[in-house]
């Protein structure tokens, strides 16, 4: 019945759109390498020690818990308290468990080991219940609070000992992050009890869903502060994303927003952390065995010497972590590197006159310096580039500044290295001309769906290339490159790399290839060029002077539907709402025009139409750029157009707005299909266990039981929780949806209709209408229509009952702690979405038909959907707000 209302044509476009959407979710959630990280196990048998907390503070936080991590007998010995190492305490997520502390804390412990515990790390790790912290912001004050008394508990452990410390480093992975952050909003916070912050996936610049009005507030009350007070805000600050492989929590995200004043912040993506390059999702960023190596030689490299824990100098911490995460130059971290050494010893030393040099190392033990005379070149090339894998923590290049026969001093350039994958044991150098080097490729438009392609084509036997990407910033880009090497008379393995670098973000990702062969790298960005940035992207190559090289780049359409969901997939809820609320003031017009509500598909394929939203929007922001008109807008109270908050975070691209519409008309189409299908399937099942139904005679518009149903549900909201309420209600109502198929398809399997007869008796009964009639007829026809319009209301009550989901899913988790959800968003929704679907619930289209707010309530559908997309499609829990109106005004119907 459904099916055969939408024309081919229809069908075939949102087939389309199912195509075009899947390919989207295909790039996110498959479109990336393999999990190139390695395990990281623990050698004993991890040991989690409770710590004990005052009686107060375990009666006010029941349900949270803090942990001391051990292995073995070095867990035994935790439990003689006092504790005499450097804390740090383990902050887990979004549904994450105190024991993801074990992989960085076993780490730790075996790297203390290895310096016969001259320093060593106590780990700490809070249970927070594993609570849906991302999806519910009610408890995100609360787990900070506790985290606040948790600092102060640490620290007494120390009392009394030689180097007791004076504040914790913190490790949060996810929203245990922002929790840290928002230890700094306290009133009573110091600021001192925290010497440093790593984050881990941490979506910093706003919610992954905002389903609540409480995580809005929170994030807004966290990021004003830090904006605010940047000045004063001297903790050194380190996020790590995961890539692309992050799935959960896009890296765009993760990014600290960069101040002027508050230089003691780094971000950077997994992918680009010297010894780590690789890309992690979200859970692995926690047990990845390169990134948890990688910090716990940051954190050794961090102590201070003299208290035996981490340095209080900040420069010093911002050293360390620019040294381990963003530019490591293959040598141990230094705090006063001597930049001048002296080059005297029996060394051999051989001089180097051409222009391109190649050594290859035997084991030999004496030293070999090679010396290039730079005079002879200056006049020809304008760069000198060497690589060497011989060595990993020694000096091994020098400018000489003090020589006769042969150099005596020199300048330590090691200092100035880039730590690459190990490839082979060579040492190569060469002199060249930057212009000959630098090679521009643009890249192709975006229209092109990967038709078209642009190359170039390295003739040169050079060791480097740095290919500029013109035209390239947009995350809303996204291309191929293909890299095809050939090489001619090789018979070693040879191994180039190629390096993807963004230089206005830390998001490089590094590719290895053994040539010859063909190459595919992902070209999409996490972080769109800023507007005054003037660097392009580079793809640098560490080629083979054997080879030759070319490179292809075309547009990949997959890839571009895949930012578009990765960037904007949360938004697509208030599309389909969006487009869900257009057809349903079709039906209501139709119903008020013609007398008949037609089907739910005609509806859709009719009005939900593009431009009757975005133009709307589109003026709305473009005014709101005159000072009247904002100053008007701020006048009315009214919240920050969605739009605008996408601009500020560099999402604004012109066709997504489109492309989400059709996303979500497709949605909203098939949820259709889906509902009423479901209600037949669940009709037929009523039919096959119980008694076949009847029509009602007469309609009641307010049945005996609909009060007491009413109150008994309020009581469920404001005594429990509001979602659990909304939830009931739902099912109330397709309950009594299902009811009304189950009568009519009894109705026509017994007797058969006179359409022609029921529509004539149906105009004179509506003509001759009198206000004192409280019973009205039902006929089969009045049964259809009541089910078209019904099938509309449960999409748009399937979506409240969704957003709302999360809330109820955290008060059954917490059952046992908290009877009754506090704070509870859902509840001022659920008190007026209870009466309001109990009465339509027993609406029919038959008792509406003459209402005179029906015109008006027609009406109102169309500027709600415009307000979704408006103010819901960046803030989800505004979307129930905008759906409730219509529903309220047609059950209003029955009685005006």
């Amino acid at each position: 019945m459904f099916l055969h209302l939408v024309n081919l044509w229809n069908l075939a476009f949102y087939a389309l759109m199912v195509f075009m959407a899947t390919l989207g979710l295909w790039d996110v959630f498959f479109g990336f390498e393999e999990n190139k990280c390695s395990m990281s196990y623990m050698f004993e048998y991890p040991e989690y020690q409770k710590i004990e907390l005052p009686k107060k503070l375990a009666k006010r936080y029941p349900a949270y818990e803090l942990y001391l991590y051990g292995e073995g007998s070095y867990a035994e010995e935790h439990k003689i308290l006092p504790l005499t190492g450097i804390p740090v305490l383990f902050l887990p997520g979004n549904a994450g468990s105190y024991k993801q502390v074990r992989s960085v804390g076993s780490i730790a412990l075996r790297k203390a080991e290895d310096i016969d515990f001259k320093y060593h790390f106590d780990f700490f790790s809070v249970n927070f219940n594993e609570e849906l912290v991302a999806l519910y912001g009610g408890s995100l004050q609360k787990q900070t609070k506790f985290v606040h008394e948790c600092i102060k508990t640490i620290l007494k452990l120390y009392k009394g000992q030689e180097f007791a410390p004076k504040s914790v480093a913190i490790i949060g992975h996810s929203m245990g992050g922002l929790v840290a952050r928002a230890l700094l909003t306290l009133k009573n916070f110091k600021q001192d009890l925290i010497n440093l912050l790593i984050t881990q996936a941490t979506p910093h610049v706003a919610p992954v869903l905002p389903l609540d009005r409480f995580i809005t507030d929170f994030y807004m009350t966290v990021n004003n502060y830090w904006i605010l007070n940047a000045r004063h805000i001297n903790l050194t600050t380190l996020s790590v994303a995961g890539g692309f492989r992050d799935y959960q929590v896009r890296s765009g995200l993760t990014f600290l927003p960069k101040l002027s004043h508050h230089t003691s912040a780094l971000s950077v993506v997994s992918s680009a952390v010297p010894k780590t390059w690789v890309s992690t999702d979200h859970l692995s960023i926690v047990w990845c065995k390169q990134l948890q190596l990688t910090t716990i030689r940051a954190f050794f490299d961090l102590i201070d010497a003299d208290t035996k824990q981490i340095t209080q100098n900040p420069k010093k911490k911002l050293s360390v972590l620019n040294h381990h995460f963003i530019r490591h130059p293959a040598k141990h971290f230094e705090e006063n590197p001597a930049i001048i050494s002296d080059l005297t010893g029996t060394s051999m030393w051989v001089p180097v006159k051409v222009s391109k040099w190649t050594y290859v190392a035997y084991n030999e033990s004496d030293k070999i310096y090679f010396t290039f005379p730079l005079a002879n070149h200056r006049k020809i090339y304008t760069h000198v580039y060497c690589q060497s894998t011989m060595l990993d923590t020694n000096s091994w290049i020098f400018g000489c500044i003090n020589s006769t026969s042969m150099c005596r001093q020199g300048i330590d350039l090691s200092w100035k290295a880039e730590l690459l994958p190990t490839i082979k044991f060579v040492v190569d150098c060469e002199f060249f001309k930057k212009e000959t080097r630098t090679i521009q490729l643009p890249v192709t438009h975006l229209f092109s769906f990967g038709l078209s392609s642009r190359k170039v084509l390295l003739n040169t036997s050079g060791l480097f290339y740095n290919i500029e990407l013109l035209n390239f910033g947009q995350i809303y880009q996204a291309f191929k490159i293909n890299v095809v090497s050939k090489c001619s008379g090789v018979k070693e393995e040879i191994t180039s790399i190629y390096k993807l670098h963004i230089p206005w973000s830390y998001e490089d990702s590094l590719t290895i290839a053994q040539v010859p062969s063909s190459t595919e790298i992902s070209l999409k960005l996490h972080i769109a060029q800023p507007e005054n940035e003037s660097q392009v992207a580079l793809l640098k190559m560490y080629t083979s002077s054997d080879c030759q090289y070319e490179v292809t780049v075309k547009t990949s359409f997959s890839q571009i539907l895949g930012q578009v969901v990765r960037f904007h997939g949360g938004a697509l809820p208030a599309y389909v709402t969006s487009s869900i609320l257009l057809a349903y003031g079709g039906q209501l017009y139709s119903l008020f025009s013609t007398g008949h509500c037609l089907e739910y598909a005609t509806m859709l394929d009719k009005q939900a139409k593009p431009y009757k939203v975005d133009p709307f929007v589109l003026m709305i922001k473009f005014l709101l750029g005159y000072k009247w008109f904002k100053e008007l807008w701020d006048v009315l109270l009214l919240p920050e157009l969605d739009a605008i908050v996408l601009t500020s975070q560099s999402m604004c691209f012109p066709l997504v707005s489109l492309i989400l519409f059709l996303f979500g008309t497709c949605t909203a189409y098939w949820g259709g299909l889906l509902s009423s299908t479901s209600v037949r399937l669940l009709s037929s099942l009523w039919l096959a266990l119980k008694r076949p139904p009847e029509l009602p005679k007469d309609i009641k518009m307010i049945s005996l039981d609909l009060p007491f149903l009413t109150i008994v549900l309020i009581i469920v909201s404001w005594t429990t929780c509001g979602a659990f309420a909304i939830l009931l209600t739902y099912l109330y109502y397709v309950f009594k949806i299902v009811h009304l198929q189950a009568s009519l398809a009894t109705f026509k399997n017994s007797q058969t209709v006179n359409l022609k007869h029921s529509r004539r008796n149906e105009k004179k009964s509506n003509h001759h209408k009198d206000s004192t009639v409280h019973y009205l007829h039902l006929s089969a026809n009045d049964a259809e229509d009541s089910l078209r319009m019904h099938n509309t209301v449960i999409n748009l009550l399937t979506w409240i009952v969704l957003l709302s989901m999360p809330s109820l899913i955290y008060w059954l988790k917490n059952l046992r702690y908290y009877f009754k959800l506090s704070p509870d968003p859902c509840k001022p929704l659920a008190f007026i979405l209870i009466p309001t679907m109990a009465i339509l619930g027993n609406t029919h289209t038959v008792s509406i038909k003459s209402s005179k707010l029906l015109k008006t309530t027609s009406q109102f559908p169309l500027p709600l959907a415009v307000g979704v997309i408006a103010f819901g499609s960046a803030h989800l829990y505004r979307v129930p707000c905008f759906v409730f109106i219509p529903l309220l005004l047609h059950a209003l119907c029955n009685f005006m």
